[in-house]
């Protein structure tokens, strides 16, 4: 077990936030010194102690303990369950394996639990390629072993062959639009269609739908992953993923400043540049939904005044709700189209919770035969209604 400690210490000193060079006034709580907050997070994490001065460089992983548990693990509001996903996922991308054994561990010790630990290294499979998800799956697999988790573990997939494609544009159009099919369009034989395809069903029909972990959490972990393999050209539209999710830029940035002493300073500080210049434009924030509902025809007048009493509540009630407009079709009132449009998705998020929402949806919940959610962007972007 002590081999495991030595492995996992690779980092550096308490980072400075976003907009760093203001050293005398960093951006971290010190109700204890470095030293006492590197013993109290290094044991919480492996149950060991920290700073024993032993082992062939004593030196280093001195200097290495003391920056990541006493200062970076202070840096920003990440609680250590999640430093430790944004560390293994970081340790994945990079194949340094017997640091991500180590850190698996941690892991698991602090909250991980097995699944999302899982979830971790499949999510690296569509940026980093099988071999070293292979890799990394059996590395941990020897930490599960050691756990005494039985394997294999239970199965999270959510798709089938013949829906891979439209699951995963489900999840992909609302926050990226088509734009890396268009940039794939003029590919020699039209291939280039078909890595988009690939693109839609392998990375968002069989990784993103799946159980175990929440977009949230995904967005913010691939965003990790991006930072490590400094794919500049993939941050910005990340970055504004990651706030359409609720993710802030404060987050980003501390997630950033967790990966930083595995990958060094120049690409965790092109990362965080790009954190501070992106911009969500009001239309980008919002979140823009159809929910097409067939009713039973034979409770279609119950159906309607409920929905009524919904869609004039939340206008009235809720000023992050911008547009709630519901349509019948003139041939087949039972089928009810709504156009939704929410300030952000937390708009959205809170207008479920609501008593008025509430109410509509448990006493119309038996006379909805059908409800299909479509999520969308608009094509003409800044348009205000009159």
């Amino acid at each position: 077990m002590r081999k495991k400690i030595w492995v996992l210490i690779f980092v550096l000193p308490g980072i400075i936030s976003v907009s760093a060079q203001n050293v005398s006034t960093p951006n971290r709580k010190r109700n204890m010194n470095r030293i006492e907050l590197c013993k109290k997070n290094y044991t919480e994490l492996f149950g060991g102690e920290a700073l024993t001065g032993q082992g062939t460089d004593p030196e280093m992983m001195d200097i290495l303990q003391k920056f990541i548990f006493g200062e970076v693990f202070c840096t920003g509001d990440l609680d250590n369950k999640t430093r430790e996903m944004i560390t293994c996922i970081t340790l994945t991308t990079m194949q340094t394996l017997p640091q991500l054994k180590a850190h698996a561990g941690a892991a698991l010790n602090v909250g991980v639990s097995p699944v999302e630990l899982r979830e971790i290294v499949y999510l690296c499979a569509p940026f980093i390629g099988f071999p070293r998800t292979l890799n990394a799956l059996g590395t941990i697999n020897e930490v599960f072993k050691d756990h005494g988790i039985a394997l294999p573990l239970e199965k999270q997939a959510n798709v089938r062959e013949e829906d891979r494609f439209e699951r995963g544009y489900s999840i992909q159009n609302p926050m990226y639009g088509d734009v890396i099919k268009e940039s794939l369009k003029d590919i020699p034989g039209n291939l280039g269609l078909d890595v988009a395809r690939f693109l839609t069903e392998f990375c968002f029909g069989d990784i993103y739908t799946r159980s175990g972990m929440d977009m949230k959490t995904r967005e913010l972990l691939v965003y990790c992953i991006l930072t490590t393999l400094e794919a500049e050209n993939r941050l910005r539209s990340h970055t504004i993923s990651n706030l359409k999710l609720g993710n802030s830029k404060e987050t980003l940035a501390a997630a950033v400043i967790q990966c930083l002493p595995y990958i060094g300073f120049p690409p965790a500080i092109k990362a965080l540049n790009i954190i501070k210049n992106t911009t969500l434009s009001f239309e980008e924030e919002n979140m823009v939904r159809l929910s097409r509902i067939i009713v039973d025809p034979a409770q279609l007048n119950d159906y309607n005044d409920y929905l009524k009493e919904e869609i004039e509540a939340s206008m009235r009630l809720e000023p992050d709700v911008i547009v709630l407009y519901a349509v019948s079709e003139k041939e087949q009132p039972n089928k009810v189209t709504i156009l939704e449009i929410y300030a952000n998705r937390d708009a959205y998020e809170n207008h479920i919770k609501t008593p008025h929402f509430q109410k509509y949806k448990q006493n119309t919940s038996s006379m909805v035969q059908k409800l299909e959610l479509i999520d969308g962007i608009p094509l003409i972007p800044g348009l205000k209604m009159k």
